[in-house]
């Protein structure tokens, strides 16, 4: 069985046991979060297509922990000239494991 989920605007697949990475909540780790916003949901023998969203659906995730991604190094210059600029970036993340997939 499987669902997709629209978290803070973008869609994900999950499956009941696995883990995934959004982007950083505000909710305390170790806490739960209910998800309603199932757009697809598949059990094997049947298929659900929201319009937009299966009623009467919902997952429930765990929040495991908040953690930061890759470095993404940004470098900027102008030609002919001694100017040059190098930013970083790390992304905050939040772990969420699926617990539940409700019909």
């Amino acid at each position: 069985m499987y669902a997709i989920v629209e978290i803070k605007g973008k869609q994900y697949k999950v499956e009941k046991g696995k883990e995934i990475y959004v982007d950083l909540m505000d909710s305390e780790p170790g806490s739960s979060v209910t998800i309603k916003e199932v757009l697809f949901l598949n059990d094997g023998n049947t298929v659900k297509i929201g319009q937009p969203f299966v009623e009467g659906s919902s997952v429930s995730l765990k929040v495991e922990k908040e953690v930061k991604g890759d470095k993404l190094v940004v470098f900027k210059f102008k030609r002919k000239k001694s100017t040059r600029w190098k930013k970083g970036h790390r992304q905050h993340y939040t772990k969420l494991t699926v617990e539940d997939i409700k019909n």
